[in-house]
């Protein structure tokens, strides 16, 4: 064995052990941060790592926070106007949908119930036509609906079951080209019997009120006229065709459905908001969760750099290595040194994409007109997408979610060239220097 090979080895046999992450550690760690000429490569792989878990974690975000908007987005204002319990009659005619309606409000977990003639119609005006659901609905009950009564844009609602009018959504109103006092035609095919069989009816109504829920499916779609009107125009003297409750509580449909089904008495076909949008929100869901699953590649794809950066930086300063070891360096406080190192990255690049992200999230409708805008163009267009705005809603535990993935894979990373490290044979490291 060589004199230096000795004198390193007797150097090292008794290495000083010092507290963890001791100050001379971090300033170690953090100066190889620092871009130099011998390590210029490394900083770059540094800086791509730290700018894809930043623009990682700030993806996730933005994207789940879109995600829960649409979700929430679209439970309210689905069931803000279509209710969340439907009755509708078997074996008979619903002529007894007065007391059925009485006893349903009554239930406990109930908030108000409502009765409604329903039927599919065609509508036109003098320069355009279209198809639309017309609902009949009485005045008090019209009101009722958080999703109408709450977002009447022109016009009123106010004597509803007197003025023989209707009140339509805005974007079936556009494409009608009708504002408040114009008069549209409705026109069914289930009209008076005659001996030639049942003819079609069409009958014009007035424009009292245009609404606009947010939804553009809905708002281009339903017509709203008062009931005893919609009882006579489709031929439903004294009945109704279906029966809407709303409930205060709409995860909870099970135990309200078994009170309604004691108190109805009477066959009735009864079905709820779950079974009615089952397929989409089950989508909704999926397609977040597979969103979520692709964008964690990116935070993944940086980890991984910061794998690469960090074995490349332990090769680069092997003879620094040796040397901390042969001055009394422990294997664990050259291990700690470049943990700091990468996890310096991996929380930094965390906390930026974190800021971003919520910054961004936080203002993505005004982002989306910006852009707009400036550009010219119509980034979520809601003639191809179910609302009228871009929803975004943080949620503190997808937040913490992804914060905590990114720092589990941040510091994960490190572990494998950090062994490496602590691992170098100090006397192989300086042999040939």
């Amino acid at each position: 064995m060589s004199e230096l090979d000795q004198t390193t080895t007797a150097s090292i046999a008794d290495p000083v052990d010092t507290k963890p992450f001791a100050p001379f550690e971090w300033m170690i760690a953090l100066r190889y941060l620092r871009s130099r000429r011998s390590q210029g490569f490394v900083s770059v792989i540094a800086g791509f790592s730290f700018a894809g878990i930043m623009l990682g974690v700030a993806t996730l975000i933005v994207v789940m926070s879109v995600m829960n908007g649409f979700h929430i987005e679209l439970m309210n204002k689905i069931i803000g106007i279509n209710g969340h319990v439907f009755l509708q009659g078997v074996e008979k005619p619903l002529t007894d949908f007065a007391e059925v309606t009485d006893r349903i409000t009554k239930v406990k977990g109930v908030t108000f119930a409502l009765p409604m003639v329903e039927s599919a119609a065609g509508v036109s005006s003098q320069f355009q036509q279209s198809g639309a659901l017309v609902r009949g609905i009485r005045e008090a009950d019209i009101k009722k609906l958080p999703g109408i009564a709450a977002n009447v844009r022109q016009g009123t609602l106010d004597g509803f079951d007197t003025v023989e009018g209707v009140a339509i959504g805005a974007k079936l109103a556009e494409q009608l080209s009708v504002r408040i006092g114009d008069t549209i035609s409705i026109l069914t095919a289930k009209g008076s019997q005659t001996p030639f069989g049942i003819a079609p009816r069409i009958k014009s109504y007035p424009v009292v009120a245009i609404f606009q829920i947010g939804v553009s499916e809905f708002d281009g779609i339903f017509v709203y006229m008062p009931f005893e009107e919609a009882q006579a125009f489709f031929n439903k003297d004294d009945e109704a065709t279906v029966i809407e409750a709303f409930v205060n509580d709409p995860d909870n449909m099970d135990a309200i459905r078994a009170d309604i089904e004691k108190v109805i008495a009477r066959p009735m076909m009864m079905t709820d908001w779950r079974q009615r949008n089952k397929s989409f929100f089950d989508a909704l869901k999926v397609e977040r969760t597979v969103m979520f699953f692709i964008l964690t590649l990116i935070v993944l794809v940086a980890a991984l750099n910061i794998i690469s950066g960090l074995t490349m930086l332990v090769k680069d300063k092997g003879r620094d290595i040796a040397i901390l070891r042969t001055m009394g360096a422990t294997r664990g406080a050259v291990m700690r040194v470049f943990l700091i190192t990468g996890a310096a990255i991996g929380i930094s690049g965390t906390i930026a994409g974190f800021l971003l992200g919520l910054l961004v999230a936080h203002n993505l409708e005004p982002i989306r007109q910006a852009i707009n805008s400036t550009f010219g163009l119509n980034v979520f267009d809601p003639n191809f997408y179910f609302l009228s705005r871009l929803p975004s809603v943080v949620v503190f535990g997808d937040v913490a979610a992804v914060v905590a993935l990114s720092l589990g894979l941040s510091l994960f990373a490190t572990i494998f060239p950090s062994r490496r490290a602590a691992k170098l044979d100090p006397v192989e490291a300086l042999r040939y220097e």
